[in-house]
């Protein structure tokens, strides 16, 4: 079964399914099938979070499971703060979860794919009224 994560742009972000997702997965609940989303407060935002960065690191979570964030910056070849201070924030945005492993943090992405929704013209949360 395929978990997708649902993003979309909208400027009264509500993360709330995101984070009741998070917390059933982390008491080992089984989750409802329905998708989980996250919403984004607006593009800039968005496109800092899905920065093509981010997105490797994603992808290489995904691909490798690390078991370490210093494992994760071996796998994408990038120096370990760096790394961490990305990870950090896509744990903000619940993209990443952080487990803890020893004294490491393993990130672990619990989606399969991620489905984005971005509105334009008037429907856009950044275009304001004439």
């Amino acid at each position: 079964m395929t978990r997708t994560l649902h993003v979309r742009i909208n400027s009264s972000s509500d993360r709330s399914d995101l984070e009741d997702t998070l917390a059933a997965l982390d008491a080992g609940e089984s989750v409802d099938p329905k998708p989980s989303t996250l919403s984004v407060e607006d593009l800039e935002t968005f496109g800092r979070i899905f920065r093509p960065t981010n997105l490797e690191l994603l992808e290489a979570i995904a691909d490798h499971e690390p078991e370490s964030i210093r494992e994760l910056a071996r796998i994408v070849d990038r120096h370990p703060p760096e790394v961490t201070d990305n990870v950090t924030e896509l744990a903000d945005y619940g993209l990443v979860d952080l487990e803890e492993n020893g004294r490491a943090k393993r990130p672990v992405v619990w989606y399969d794919e991620i489905d984005v929704d971005i509105p334009i013209g008037q429907h856009s949360p950044d275009t304001a009224p004439a």
